[in-house]
């Protein structure tokens, strides 16, 4: 399993894409997924920039991965984003039910990735929701890579400003170099 992991914008679908079809590997994208599977209430919420609460999140996961053959390596886009979530995973790898390879991190300042959210015209990318999903980032989702790197999680930390085809370049040396896949 290799995760994807980045502030709204930094260019984590596009790279999950590329990554899975050069790699023949299966992309798990977050934000897909819970377009997909959530309703009413739980839209609403999302719609407003707020996160599903842990317990919602990890059953969705728990069900789409639970539909992949084992032999597969899996790219996880946006999952985790909360320690909660990531003591879930790490339990799942303890259980040897996955193996969890690498953590990439691609960075990119709020003021760089605003333009590319403004740009997609999604209906969940206002203003207020793309600020919230910015504070909502920085209050979970960075200490969880200083967690994953205390928990022997390779965190690898890829600069996201640059093009896509250079941060993808930096994505494919490494694992082909590490022979993670």
């Amino acid at each position: 399993m290799i995760l994807l992991m980045g502030i709204a914008g930094s260019g984590k679908g596009t790279q999950g894409k590329m990554l899975a079809d050069k790699y023949s590997l299966h992309l798990i994208s977050m934000g897909d997924v819970l377009r997909m599977y959530v309703t009413g209430d739980q839209r609403q919420r999302m719609l407003a920039g707020d996160l599903l609460d842990d317990t919602e999140i990890i059953a969705i996961v728990d069900k789409v991965l639970s539909s992949i053959p084992d032999n597969e390596t899996v790219l996880l886009d946006g999952f985790p984003r909360t320690i909660p979530q990531a003591e879930w995973l790490i339990k799942q790898v303890e259980a040897e039910r996955f193996r969890l390879d690498v953590a990439f991190h691609l960075q990119a300042s709020r003021e760089a990735v605003k333009e590319r959210l403004i740009g997609r015209a999604r209906i969940d990318d206002t203003d207020s929701a793309i600020e919230a999903r910015f504070n909502e980032y920085e209050r979970s989702t960075m200490p969880l890579l200083e967690w994953l790197t205390r928990h022997s999680i390779k965190v690898i930390n890829v600069n996201a400003e640059r093009s896509v085809e250079e941060v993808n370049k930096d994505l494919a040396h490494y694992l082909e170099d590490s022979q993670k896949l």
